[in-house]
């Protein structure tokens, strides 16, 4: 049976978040995402939508970090 994919945080769950939970976020996310393009490559993925809203959650984490950093 295949892995599902986690669920993405919406922004206030991720802006609870501090600065190492962020980074564990981002880590996650990008994994996950990585998994989704080698299942497309590979022609697995039926759900393609998931590689763009993958994308859009690390911009959103990584907007989140540059805006802790600036504050």
């Amino acid at each position: 049976m295949a892995k599902k994919a986690t669920a993405l945080k919406d922004i206030k769950a991720l802006r609870a978040l501090d600065a190492a939970g962020l980074q564990k976020e981002l880590t996650a996310t990008e994994k996950e995402l990585f998994v989704l393009q080698m299942k497309q490559v590979a022609g697995e993925l039926k759900q393609s939508h998931l590689i763009a809203s993958h994308r859009r959650q690390i911009a959103r984490i990584k907007t989140l970090q540059s805006e802790s950093i600036a504050a």
